[in-house]
């Protein structure tokens, strides 16, 4: 009467059983803790050969199937384990992401204003950019500024990245020679204001005349080079020769590529600069020279 109560009582019931992963994992190889014992489901008559059979191979079986169930608990414990380890991974990767983009965009905007700032002085609202200045002042104050934002230390890559990228825009456009040539202005007085903090000219109490000469140029306007280089070197009226030039400009380019970190948008700049500055030495040779025959 109580099978037949409990029969019906499960047949009525449409609540689905459910177990666990590890439960039901055991239950498979080890049986359900409701289950039948071997006694009960063995008729009488073959109890005694079943448990024989059993005597024989059971400790090894057991053994076996208990190792496997041991084995497959550890897997699902650890599966869980990781699966929760790569949830809080990813989300840990997510809020950095968010953080990075949130101050890469804060930092865009600080250099957008940093370089405003500079070349404020030649802007005019509601005119297009104009190279090079009405006002000779202005270049003055765009050098002033570029000096100041450096020693408090705005100047730096996110900076450089930026009038890197509105240049390459303005080239870009084609229709904008006046903005593309102030922003070029913007990384030459950068290098400039840069090379000035160093000075190789003196060497144990001695002036290294290619050096100082050097440095004459670079602290110098890019529209003085000319006059500088025809009163400097020997094939004008001084006395550096080209060869000496060109030496020390390699040098600083050396020293440059060390003390700079390698594929930065400093490096690069300061480079580009040294090398233009030897480009306008050779130009300026040629001409005094005249052709070669």
């Amino acid at each position: 009467m109580a099978t037949a109560t409990a029969t019906a009582a499960a047949s009525t019931s449409l609540r689905p059983v459910t177990q666990s992963p590890l439960r039901f994992a055991a239950s498979v190889v080890l049986g359900s803790p409701g289950e039948m014992s071997i006694e009960e489901r063995v008729p009488r008559g073959h109890a005694e050969a079943t448990l024989l059979y059993a005597t024989d191979k059971g400790p090894e079986e057991s053994l076996k199937k208990t190792i496997e169930v041991d084995k497959l608990i550890d897997m699902l414990r650890d599966a869980d384990l990781r699966e929760k380890d790569y949830e809080e991974l990813a989300e840990n990767v997510m809020n950095i992401v968010d953080r990075l983009v949130h101050k890469t965009h804060e930092k865009i905007e600080q250099s957008t204003d940093v370089l405003k700032a500079i070349i404020s002085p030649v802007m005019h609202e509601g005119e297009d950019a104009t190279w090079p200045p009405r006002d000779p002042e202005a270049l003055k104050l765009m050098e002033e500024e570029i000096s100041n934002r450096e020693e408090e230390g705005q100047l730096d890559e996110g900076f450089l990245s930026e009038v890197n990228a509105q240049l390459r825009q303005a080239k870009q456009d084609g229709d904008k020679p006046g903005l593309q040539a102030m922003l070029q202005k913007v990384l030459q007085l950068y290098a400039s204001n840069f090379l000035q903090k160093r000075s190789y000219a003196y060497k144990g109490g001695e002036v290294i005349v290619p050096e100082s000469f050097l440095e004459s140029v670079i602290k110098a306007p890019e529209n003085e080079w000319n006059k500088l280089m025809l009163d400097g070197l020997t094939v004008g009226k001084g006395n550096v020769s080209p060869d000496e030039f060109y030496a020390v400009i390699k040098k600083r380019i050396e020293r440059v590529l060390i003390r700079t970190e390698g594929g930065s948008y400093q490096q690069r700049i300061l480079v580009e600069y040294l090398k233009e500055v030897q480009a306008r030495a050779e130009e300026v040779v040629k001409v005094l020279q005249g052709p070669t025959i």
